[in-house]
């Protein structure tokens, strides 16, 4: 079977550039499967994902290639070889709906991820995790230990290689040396209540205020608490007959779906980050 690639890059839009990559690829035995494009006015950036075939030469050998061909155009680039899955870490404290939904996403074959560990602050799912056959790792975070925590969170995330980590409703706030070490590969699902419904328990204020929507939003981990760079969102609808527990069960079901929907993304290599702002070629 002939190997397939994804190609993503960004650089400073100019005249010529999809002709230069497609004649590039063309030299190099290269047959494009999928591709799109995008010119953003605003930064005058140009962002594009590219799938394509390539038996002519190696995984090496083109990295090598592309690298001759991107300084000239001032390329950021990345190449994948499509069969091979993200590895991934996901971190969870003790509402499992979204590491539940993953989990069985992962393993029907929906998701192009390899979940290497399952990190949590609690023990409550060290059971699921056996069930999956995912090493589970307990971690207690307390003020006073989370440095330390946090270490050797880092120390089993840099041990199985994860390209991904994903905070499945991980109720802590990771500190600004962990943000830094993890940009661009950490994914966080919160509700869209934000800032509005801060603190515990954000549907029982929703309840009390007679929202009439409810959403979520995965977006990539910054220092910034939860203003991190947005990949998806999505809402459902809500009225006055709906109880508190109505309003929680939408909610997680709203969480779990955008949740998979950023991590399937991600690991398909369909998000370019823009600054602040994302790119998402679906």
């Amino acid at each position: 079977m002939t190997p397939t690639y994804v190609l993503t890059l960004s650089c400073p839009d100019r005249l010529g550039l999809v002709h230069a990559l497609s004649g590039f690829l063309l030299e190099h035995g290269g047959n494009i499967e999928e591709a799109a494009q995008f010119n953003d006015p605003a930064t005058g950036l140009f962002f594009m994902r590219v799938q394509f075939a390539c038996s002519a030469h190696s995984h090496a050998e083109l990295k090598t290639r592309l690298q001759h061909f991107a300084e000239p155009h001032q390329m950021r680039w990345s190449l994948h070889a499509t069969h091979e899955p993200m590895r991934t870490a996901i971190l969870v404290s003790r509402e499992g709906h979204c590491l539940n939904d993953l989990l069985f996403r992962w393993k029907s074959g929906l998701l192009g991820i390899d979940i290497r560990a399952i990190i949590s602050n609690h023990r409550d799912f060290y059971q699921l995790a056996a069930s999956y056959n995912i090493p589970f790792h307990h971690i207690p975070v307390t003020s006073a230990t989370k440095a330390q925590a946090e270490a050797r969170q880092l120390e089993i995330i840099d041990a199985e290689d994860a390209e991904l980590v994903v905070l499945a409703r991980y109720m802590q706030v990771l500190s600004n040396g962990m943000c830094q070490h993890l940009a661009g590969r950490a994914i966080n699902i919160h509700h869209s209540f934000l800032p509005s419904f801060k603190g515990a328990k954000p549907y029982y204020q929703a309840h009390d205020r007679g929202v009439k929507l409810i959403g979520a939003t995965a977006h990539y981990v910054t220092a910034d608490l939860d203003e991190g760079p947005i990949i998806e969102q999505d809402v459902t609808r809500a009225d006055h007959t709906d109880t508190v527990e109505d309003l929680t069960a939408r909610g997680r079901d709203t969480e779990s779906q955008v949740l998979a929907r950023a991590v399937k993304w991600h690991s398909e290599h369909r998000v370019l980050q823009n600054g602040h702002k994302t790119v998402v070629f679906r």
